[in-house]
């Protein structure tokens, strides 16, 4: 978005970058791209957009940015550049188990809200809810648990609810993750307002609550670069002299090695 003198980075300069670290693009030099890869990577964890600010360690003034994150690189050469992140992560997943009107209605408004509803495989969905009304219950909340959804929704009432739970023997940890009945209470009545009940107890467990929808990237390790003392991510491409060290970039990976 914005960069200041001597940088390599241009407004404009625009990259993607994969949830291994990888990048394809152009956003600086080695150094400033480091501290943007690292950045990304939490913005695909936490699913928040984020505005970069680079600067080196005798930074000259740079215009205000009230919310940026400023991250200080001890390997940048001078200049500072300031990069807005936006994380495009997959739509969340939704299983819905049961063919009743309750369960028909939840799986269209999830559409119509940009979820991807799954018909044959729990697998990385966000949430699942049960919505058999008395039928199979037991079977869809054991394999929601088992597929680690981190969000059950059983669609009973009041006192039916705890009950079919009861009789499951089920561990504190796995009660937890089940919610009955089923939604935030608005004293809905027909099919499309329980559906719009339990959907935005589904959103409010994303938005608020720290639900993933669906797979997060794994952690990329990291090590310190034992010239400069940048963190560096070790991803595919990363700079190293195969003896477990790892460098921000050609020059520091140079002098460690004397070549």
């Amino acid at each position: 978005m914005r960069a200041q003198e001597p940088t390599s980075a241009r407004p404009g300069d625009a990259a993607v970058i994969l949830d291994d670290g990888t990048i394809e693009g152009f956003v600086g030099g080695v150094c400033a791209e480091s501290s943007v890869r690292a950045a990304a990577l939490e913005t695909l964890r936490d699913g928040r957009t984020l505005l970069l600010r680079v600067l080196p360690e005798s930074a000259e003034e740079f215009p205000e940015a009230p919310g940026a994150q400023v991250v200080v690189n001890p390997c940048l050469s001078g200049g500072a550049i300031e990069i807005f992140l936006r994380p495009v992560l997959p739509r969340p997943v939704l299983f819905v188990a049961g063919s009743t009107p309750i369960g028909t209605a939840v799986a269209e408004l999830a559409r119509f809200l940009e979820f991807d509803v799954a018909s044959s495989s729990m697998d990385g969905a966000a949430a699942v809810v049960v919505a058999g009304l008395g039928r199979d219950e037991e079977t869809s909340i054991r394999a929601a648990l088992d597929a680690g959804v981190g969000h059950i929704a059983l669609v009973a009432s009041p006192r039916r609810g705890p009950q079919v739970l009861d009789s499951m023997g089920l561990t504190e940890a796995e009660r937890s993750r089940i919610h009955t009945p089923a939604g935030a209470w608005i004293g809905a009545r027909t099919p499309p307002e329980i559906a719009l009940s339990i959907m935005s107890d589904i959103v409010k467990a994303i938005r608020l609550d720290g639900l993933t929808a669906g797979s997060a990237p794994a952690p990329v390790r990291s090590a310190t670069d034992p010239i400069c003392g940048m963190t560096v991510l070790i991803t595919p491409d990363a700079l190293t002299d195969g003896e477990g060290h790892y460098f921000c970039g050609p020059g520091c990976l140079a002098r460690f090695t004397g070549a």
